[in-house]
């Protein structure tokens, strides 16, 4: 081969990289987006949910349904256990993301308002990506970080316009929602890096299933059932759109593009709940929405723009 031809060749092989490199971070960040749009679906559906059940029986039977989902696929597909070594940090996704954000936030949603959980949640990307780069190691830019920081800002006076310069009762349950969350975000994430995203879901939540068959089995005792076309929307909704669904194509994403611009794409998802708690739960938005609408989108265009 002669020194031109290698030369073409290479070019040719970083020309295909490249390609490939753009087409998966294109679909990374679509599948990424699609489980923002599911999220953003939760705390509304979590309303709807609440008026049939109560939190506990809510979380506890979303998570009984869930897992009974994924167990279907799992064993419909013969998929064999997750080595020793994947067991701990399924433990922690099964822990952030199955009970602890579930748990935590519709605790919240009894004495907040759609709007207000949103707007304080939003503050998850950049939980999620300090998170992030301290399991993985890996450093954002500076600029990544500004934008970041710039998102959160934003989210945060829109939360505190929202509520009138005063935080809710909820709050303490929101910001906890939020740590553990952002842990589960983040070990899904590098675990969606060894084996499919809807495994890593899948696992986290058959192993969840005796805890919340017992919670289930313990909370419906207790608290009363009254079942509306409204409440059983919500419960499917959350356990099969938000638990299985939403966490699958989230953490496809996440291995495709990374923790940290994944998380950042979460920066829309107060804004689209807003829109959501209007149109399903008739809820009125304030003039500074949509400034803070246009604000966020700019922050995420540019920490999809920074460089790792």
């Amino acid at each position: 081969m002669t020194a031109q031809n290698s030369a073409t060749s290479s070019g040719s092989i970083a020309v295909g990289e490249a390609s490939d490199s753009g087409r998966r971070d294109g679909g990374g960040t679509l599948l990424a987006g699609l489980g923002v749009l599911s999220f953003s679906l939760t705390f509304p559906s979590t309303v709807w949910g609440l008026e049939s059940f109560g939190p506990w029986s809510l979380v506890a039977v979303r998570g009984v349904l869930a897992a009974l989902l994924a167990g279907g696929f799992l064993l419909a597909l013969r998929v064999p256990l997750p080595g020793r070594r994947h067991w701990g940090g399924l433990a922690v996704v099964g822990g952030g993301v199955v009970v602890g954000f579930p748990l935590l936030t519709t605790l919240a949603l009894e004495t907040s308002t759609t709007a207000h959980a949103a707007v304080v949640v939003g503050l998850l990307p950049l939980t999620t990506a300090a998170f992030g780069a301290v399991r993985t190691g890996r450093r954002p830019s500076r600029s990544f970080w500004v934008a970041a920081l710039a998102g959160a800002a934003v989210v945060i006076a829109f939360a505190v316009q929202q509520s009138g310069g005063a935080l809710s009762a909820g709050d303490l349950y929101l910001f906890g929602a939020l740590l553990v969350c952002a842990a589960g975000y983040t070990e899904g994430g590098r675990l969606a890096r060894e084996m499919p995203g809807w495994q890593v879901v899948g696992w986290a939540l058959v192993g969840c299933l005796p805890l919340s068959v017992a919670g289930a089995a313990v909370a419906l005792s207790f608290e009363p059932v009254r079942l509306t076309a409204h409440g059983v929307i919500g419960l499917v909704w959350v356990a099969a759109g938000s638990q299985f669904f939403g966490l699958y194509v989230w953490y496809r994403g996440m291995a495709a593009i990374g923790i940290a611009k994944a998380s950042q794409l979460q920066l829309a998802q107060p804004v689209l709940t807003l829109v959501w708690s209007v149109l399903l739960l008739g809820e009125h938005l304030t003039p500074a929405a949509p400034l803070a609408a246009v604000a966020v989108l700019v922050c995420i265009v540019v920490t999809q723009r920074a460089r790792t």
